[in-house]
C-alpha cells in the first residue's frame, strides 16, 4: 500500500469511527433525552434499596383491583427485599403482601404514618397482610428487623401524590424479577475511543514510514 492509499484508508477509518461516536451519542440522547418525565417523589427514601432502579422504575399496577407485593425477595444481600419495591395502584385497590418464607421474620410497618402495620415479624410463607387504600398519596414502609439492610418499599396510590420532574433520562429497563438495575448502553464510549485512537495510529505510521521526495525512488 503506497502513501496515498494509506492516507485514504486510514482517513476513512477515522471518519467512520467519528461517525459511529456521533451516531452513538445521538442515539443515547434520543433514548435518554425524554427530559420532563414526571415520576413519584420518594424523597430519597428508597435510594439505598438494592432492588430499586429509581422512581422511573415504579411498577404500574393501576387498573388492578388486587396487587401482590412479595416479602423476602432476593435483594440487599439476601432475602431482604420487597418485590416490587415501588408500585403504583388505584385508589380503592387492595395490596397483598405475600411472604416468600425466606430471609427469616419480616413485617410491614409504615415509615411516614400509621396506616400500614402488619404487626410482629413472621416467617411463614403466604399472604400474611393486606390493606385496601382509600386515600391518594405515597406510603413508604419498611421491615423492622431488616430496616438497617434497606428492606424498604413504597406504595403510590391514586393520582394525587408528590412528584418530581426528571431533568434528563427516560424510563429505565428493569429486571423482571425486580433487580431494578438500569441497563446502560456502552457503545457510545467505544465509538468515541476509536475516533480518538485511529487518527493517532495514522499519524504515527505517517511519521515513521511516510514517503518523502528523497526516498520515493520515483522520477517526475
Amino acid at each position: 500500500m503506497n502513501r496515498r492509499e494509506f492516507v485514504r484508508t486510514a482517513g476513512g477509518a477515522a471518519g467512520t469511527a467519528a461517525a459511529l461516536s456521533a451516531t452513538g451519542s445521538a442515539a443515547a440522547q434520543e433514548e435518554g433525552g425524554s427530559g420532563g418525565q414526571t415520576v413519584p417523589d420518594y424523597g430519597g427514601y428508597l435510594d439505598q434499596v438494592g432492588n430499586f432502579g429509581g422512581p422511573a422504575s415504579t411498577v404500574d399496577a393501576t387498573g388492578q383491583d388486587t396487587v401482590t407485593v412479595e416479602v423476602g425477595v432476593q435483594a440487599n444481600g439476601g432475602a431482604y427485599g420487597f418485590g416490587p419495591p415501588a408500585v403504583h395502584v388505584d385508589n380503592g385497590a387492595t395490596v397483598q403482601w405475600e411472604w416468600t418464607g425466606d430471609g427469616g421474620g419480616h413485617n410491614v410497618v409504615q415509615a411516614n404514618g400509621d396506616t400500614l402495620n402488619s404487626g410482629d415479624a413472621v416467617s411463614s410463607a403466604g399472604v400474611n397482610y393486606e390493606h385496601t387504600f382509600e386515600e391518594d398519596g405515597i406510603y413508604t414502609y419498611y421491615c423492622v428487623p431488616h430496616e438497617g439492610l434497606q428492606m424498604k418499599g413504597a406504595i403510590v396510590v391514586g393520582e394525587d401524590y408528590p412528584t418530581v420532574t426528571l431533568s434528563s433520562g427516560g424510563p429505565v429497563e428493569v429486571d423482571p424479577h425486580y433487580a431494578g438495575v438500569p441497563i446502560q448502553p456502552h457503545f457510545v464510549g467505544i465509538g468515541a475511543g476509536l475516533a480518538v485512537f485511529l487518527p493517532l495510529v495514522f499519524t504515527f505510521f505517517m511519521l515513521k514510514y511516510g514517503e518523502s521526495p528523497h526516498t520515493s525512488g520515483g522520477n517526475n
